[in-house]
């Protein structure tokens, strides 16, 4: 199978994990594997890898490039079970954990796969084949409930316009394809702010996906495990591609930074608190170079923090 895809922000990533040989590392969005064979690359045939991926697709591919190796194991499941692998496996603590959150170019390039809105294709838009699809949210949410999600994960100002357009075209036939999505919501958006901001349909698509795959509830309710599963001095990495997932990675980070919190008239600390962790990049950026290489790398931000306890 072939499955294509660019890892963004490759060095810089794997730099901040500090990667010693004989430590334990987790890849918890494993993909095309680009990040995990660097990893591996560094770690020299010592220690271990664990290579986490829920796109059965990119199983078989992970299984392929580096699923050989004596010190790789592979787990198909999604990363917010974190916590329940490493215990399957018997692994209380790791040297380092990274998640690349963006949709791979293997699962924006397969049509089929319905994530793109440039490809006609059945509604899908499902990382796992499993579970809720585009089509049901499509045509079975209520009318305030698909603008809940526009206006929520897709930040759309005109999401009533979008979704009353929507609910009134299923009445007739359901919503089948990606195309005929798209249409639907340019149909809502006012012509002159069609003409700015790049696809009209580009925020909506994103509200549809988040909500397929439930990506932000996840990264909140995993991103402490993904914290408190370090050893000390251990890093944690997270490659973000638009600010919903970056404004979750931003918190919790400043969390795990927060020390005391005693008011400042306070002579002396008396809540005896102190940091959990401190930023190893609080906001790193694809350079122009990398860019030009890899469009779809524009939009990434990469924060990573170590544990200092």
């Amino acid at each position: 199978m072939e499955f294509s895809h660019v890892s963004v922000l490759l060095k810089e990533t794997v730099d901040s994990l500090d990667v010693e040989k004989g430590g334990i590392y987790v890849d918890c969005t494993c993909g095309g594997a680009g990040h995990s064979r660097e990893i591996l690359n560094r770690l020299e045939g010592t220690g271990r890898l664990i290579a986490i991926d829920q796109d059965p697709d990119a199983i078989e591919i992970i299984k392929e490039r580096i699923g050989g190796e004596k010190n790789v194991t592979v787990v198909h499941d999604n990363f917010s079970s974190l916590r329940h692998i490493l215990d399957s496996l018997g692994i209380e603590r790791v040297d380092g954990v990274m998640a690349d959150l963006g949709v791979s170019s293997h699962q924006l390039d397969k049509a089929e796969r319905g994530f793109s809105l440039h490809n006609d294709a059945p509604l899908d838009m499902r990382m796992s084949k499993t579970g809720l699809s585009a089509y049901d949210v499509v045509n079975t949410y209520g009318e305030k409930d698909l603008v809940r999600i526009f206006r929520i994960y897709g930040e759309e100002k005109f999401a009533p316009r979008i979704a009353k357009n929507i609910v009134n075209a299923r009445s007739t036939k359901p919503v089948e394809t990606t195309l005929e999505l798209a249409e639907l919501i340019k149909e809502a958006i006012p012509a002159a702010t069609r003409r700015t901001g790049g696809h009209p349909a580009r925020r909506c698509f994103q509200a549809i996906r988040l909500e397929v795959n439930g990506e932000l509830e996840k990264l909140e309710s995993t991103i402490g495990d993904m914290f408190s599963c370090l050893n000390k001095d251990g890093r944690l990495s997270i490659i973000t591609f638009h600010s919903l997932e970056d404004r979750i990675v931003k918190k919790a980070f400043q969390e795990f930074c927060k020390g005391c919190e005693c008011p400042k008239s306070a002579p002396i600390c008396i809540c005896g608190k102190t940091p959990e962790g401190e930023l190893v990049f609080r906001k790193l950026l694809p350079g122009e170079d990398e860019i030009e290489r890899n469009p779809r790398s524009r939009s990434a931000t990469l924060r990573s923090i170590k544990k200092l306890r």
